[in-house]
């Protein structure tokens, strides 16, 4: 295996599985957490992620096929995605069609995730791949978690937008537009007008209020 990322939770590997290419997401021990602790925080956590990926295909997302779970010790074993992330398409120059196609098609996957009750928790252009095909695919469910609360998705869009605006400042806006006008396409224009309004409540006051502070 050879590494290509150290993370605060997991390290990835590029590796292989019976003769395919393939990424391993292996969380690592944390020294200062109680051994028995650690295993089990690990293990629920790799399992979520499985979960979370095997849902959000369920729902129509494209997501990296799962190959093996290693319980124990904390390992996922994925296929590895060959193509580009949209964060290195988007640093192109790149039309504004093409923006706007790019745009409407994540907001589409967005709203099939939200419409499932799936947070992807970490929404970035690094975490969006299109396939040489010109599939795009969406990585990296750790941060996932599972609610229909109009706060948390009106959070999970806040990140993408705070994303876009500090990596792909000229494009962010009519980018950000385009996803909303997917989004809108799959959960409908009540649900968008209620996301809208929630995403400007959340840039307004600049930050996230947990489940125990909302009202």
């Amino acid at each position: 295996m050879r590494l290509l990322r150290k993370g605060a939770e997991a390290n990835l590997y590029l590796s292989t599985f019976q003769g395919c290419k393939a990424l391993v997401k292996h969380r690592v021990r944390k020294a200062y957490r109680i051994p028995k602790l650690d295993r089990r925080i690990r293990t629920l956590r790799t399992v979520h992620e499985a979960e979370l990926l095997h849902e959000a295909k369920k729902a129509g997302v494209p997501t990296p096929l799962i190959y093996f779970l290693d319980k124990n010790e904390g390992k996922l074993v994925l296929q590895f995605v060959e193509g580009e992330r949209l964060k290195e398409i988007l640093d192109r120059d790149v039309s504004q069609a093409e923006v706007e196609k790019l745009g409407v098609r994540l907001g589409s996957l967005i709203g099939k995730l939200h419409r499932r009750g799936i947070i992807h928790g970490d929404l970035t252009t690094s975490n969006v791949i299109i396939t040489p095909e010109g599939g795009m695919v969406l990585i990296d469910f750790g941060l996932g978690f599972y609610s229909q609360q109009l706060e948390d998705r009106g959070m999970d869009l806040h990140l993408l937008r705070q994303a876009l605006e500090s990596y792909h400042t000229r494009l962010a806006k009519p980018f950000f537009q385009a996803v909303l006008e997917g989004y809108g396409k799959i959960m409908g224009a009540e649900r968008l007008r209620e996301v809208e309004a929630k995403l400007k409540e959340i840039k307004a006051r600049g930050r996230y209020v947990p489940p125990e502070e909302r009202g």
